[in-house]
């Protein structure tokens, strides 16, 4: 019973600042959001209402990928209190090892990964999808929002049609249009070009332009012509980089075939190479930080040190930072797939590891 109360007590002193420390992520996520995406575009036309529940389809991505790191700050922040308010040495003297530490923040670590799998697998994916659905919205509803004199714009619809844009305008008026109509494993079918456009509902509206066809790669027919209305389908657009269906966002099952079938192929893919290696990598690394920050919380203890704020921050942080490096690297093909996923996570288990051999030779 004493045991089973030990437990409860320790996850009572952890699970307060697990759910801050994930309320903290999504509000920088929030925070990150009103610079890059709200601001813009509210400042632009967007509809208010698009463009809040653009933000809030960010959320399941950053439950999952937050989760892991607010235990880390969770169970070093919890488990140094107990460390300086004397709690562990009376356990200690009660008869409860310092290890006995590791069994309910590990249990609770288990919980954390499975909770942030479950949630990349079946949220992320879905809300991926609507992001870009919603992105499509917002152009659709207003086009300016692309950007003031931005350029190079590029547009996609269901039809198989490529639209860039060379340059948006004041009132979302498009000038420099190409329109080019692709056929899966052929060359263009055909190639419209027009000086100005404009873009709304599913209508392109074309203003002097040139429409050519093409028979294999020769030009079969070309016409000029004034104005003219083009409709569109599933208009896709991307509002910030990065927001394409990257591979990590695809489901474990897809995302396995996907891989085998470049494999099969000998066609080398490291962003899709290091996205199966990380579906695994990062969930489990709630596991590997609850282990080292037990295993720091008794160094501290043993030692008679105290882990202050700064330093859990800074140790929390840590992870984020070689996350980030190491998941360029891998999506560039500059180290292996399995070197960039796991480092990030095997590092706070070398080093819990090292603190715990550092414990036990005192």
């Amino acid at each position: 019973m004493k045991l089973r109360r030990f437990d409860r007590y320790v996850l009572e002193e952890i699970l307060p600042y697990l759910f801050s420390g994930l309320a903290v992520v999504i509000l920088l996520l929030l925070l990150a959001a009103l610079q890059t995406v709200i601001a813009p575009l509210l400042a632009k036309g967007a509809a208010p209402a698009l463009v809040l529940r653009l933000v809030a389809l960010q959320v399941p991505e950053a439950v999952s990928r937050g989760l892991p790191i607010a235990l880390l700050f969770a169970a070093m922040l919890g488990l140094s209190r107990l460390s300086a308010d004397a709690e562990l040495k009376a356990a200690q003297s009660g008869g409860l090892p310092g290890t006995r530490l590791f069994w309910p923040v590990l249990a609770l670590s288990l919980g954390v990964a499975l909770v942030s799998f479950t949630v990349a697998e079946t949220l992320v994916p879905r809300a991926k999808v609507q992001s870009l659905t919603v992105q499509q919205d917002i152009v659709l509803d207003n086009p300016r929002v692309l950007g003031l004199g931005q350029s190079g714009v590029v547009l996609q619809d269901a039809l198989g049609r490529a639209i860039s844009v060379e340059r948006v305008g004041a009132g979302g008026h498009l000038e420099g249009l190409r329109i080019v109509t692709l056929r899966p494993g052929q060359s263009a079918h055909e190639v419209m070009t027009a000086r100005r456009g404009t873009l709304r509902g599913n209508v392109l509206t074309l203003e002097d332009g040139v429409r050519l066809t093409y028979q294999d790669t020769r030009p079969v027919t070309v016409m000029r012509f004034e104005s003219g209305t083009l409709p569109v389908q599933d208009l896709q657009a991307s509002l910030t980089q990065g927001d394409s269906l990257l591979p990590i966002y695809k489901p474990l099952p897809e995302l396995i075939a996907s891989v085998r079938a470049l494999r099969a192929q000998g066609i080398s893919s490291p962003r899709d190479f290091t996205a199966l290696q990380r579906k695994f990598a990062e969930p489990l690394a709630a596991v590997t930080m609850a282990f080292f920050a037990v295993s720091l919380s008794v160094y501290s203890f043993r030692n008679g040190l105290n882990i202050g704020l700064v330093w859990v921050l800074l140790l929390t942080f840590a992870y984020y930072a070689t996350w980030s490096v190491f998941r360029v690297l891998g999506e560039t093909g500059a180290v292996s797939a399995v070197l960039a996923a796991w480092t990030p996570t095997l590092m706070y288990l070398l080093a819990g590891l090292g603190l715990l051999w550092a414990s036990a030779r005192r």
